[in-house]
């Protein structure tokens, strides 16, 4: 049984590393204990199988927990077998008392941007989601960007995420990155996130701009060409960050677009091959170069691939 996790408020400090602002806890709390075994990951047939499963895993938790339950949502392809699945069942009563549990997170955001844009992360959900699903969930938290202090936006939505407890579920992805480096939420490599960074306000690059547009318009975003413009003048990225991933209580990571985004293939690689140091400045290192190994140091992750994910 997973118990509910005690509120403890806690102040937050910020970091400067180059052009990137990081958030943290000033108590400098933080998840140590990793994990550096070899990691472990399932290679399901289909879409829709990883769909499910990752569906199943949202219901296996809430049997095990009492209460409210928090979840992060991830945009872009990988969960959208999941959501399909969810939004034909929120149109009847079948899921109703889960749904009614549920503190609905996203995870990341491009700044300044309205929430009515197609290539918004908000109105992707809604629209793989259904009207029924926002209507019968708890709540629902994204990170507010169509605003001229993104700092203080974000301290709210963080003070909410800690209010509740925390992440029960964090649903990940993973991006490609160049040298076969992969990046998780938006944490960029080499943008010197630590372990006790909870979030982040960091430069949008030319490559996740264009990765963003990509994967909305390949997963069938209906997106105007104003939309894009608006998108392309964004400036910032608000993204959770190292802290928020390993205080989470348990991961479900899915990959399921390698045909569309072939890079991942070799970013997984460098992924499930790379020997993690013991010691800990050096672990900081490799997590900073390759953003994507911060899921490795968890040691509560189901990691769902399709075989083209393991193609050379």
């Amino acid at each position: 049984m997973v118990k509910d996790s005690p509120v403890i408020q806690k102040n937050i400090q910020y970091r400067t590393a180059g052009q990137n602002l990081w958030l943290g806890y000033a108590d400098g709390s933080g998840e140590r204990n990793f994990n550096r075994k070899s990691f472990k990951y399932e290679v399901l047939p289909t879409e829709e199988a990883i769909g499910q499963a990752m569906f199943d895993e949202l219901v296996a938790y809430s049997k095990e927990k009492t209460g409210d339950i928090v979840i992060i949502l991830l945009g872009g392809r990988g969960a959208q077998a999941m959501y399909r699945i969810i939004n034909k069942l929120s149109q009847t009563d079948e899921i109703d008392e889960l749904l009614a549990r549920l503190h609905v997170f996203t995870q990341d955001a491009l700044a300044p941007m309205k929430m009515k844009n197609g290539l918004s992360f908000v109105r992707d959900f809604e629209r793989l989601l259904g009207d029924e699903f926002f209507a019968k969930i708890k709540s629902f938290t994204p990170m507010l960007t169509a605003t001229d202090d993104l700092q203080s936006e974000l301290i709210k939505y963080l003070d909410k995420l800690e209010s509740l407890g925390g992440i029960d579920i964090f649903f990940l992805g993973l991006g490609p990155e160049a040298e076969a480096a992969s990046h998780l939420c938006y944490i960029k490599p080499n943008s010197g996130a630590r372990a006790d960074d909870i979030a982040g306000i960091i430069p949008i690059s030319p490559s996740i701009l264009e990765h963003h547009i990509s994967k909305f318009k390949i997963g069938g975003s209906e997106v105007s060409p104003e939309d894009e413009a608006e998108c392309r003048n964004a400036a910032y990225i608000l993204t959770l960050a190292p802290a928020a991933i390993l205080s989470a209580k348990r991961i479900v990571q899915s990959i399921v677009d390698a045909s569309t985004a072939p890079a991942k293939v070799a970013s997984f690689a460098r992924l499930i091959e790379t020997e993690l140091s013991e010691d800990e400045n050096e672990l900081a290192a490799q997590c900073d170069a390759n953003p994507g190994l911060w899921i490795r140091l968890h040691n509560n992750v189901r990691s769902l691939i399709l075989p083209d994910v393991l193609a050379q």
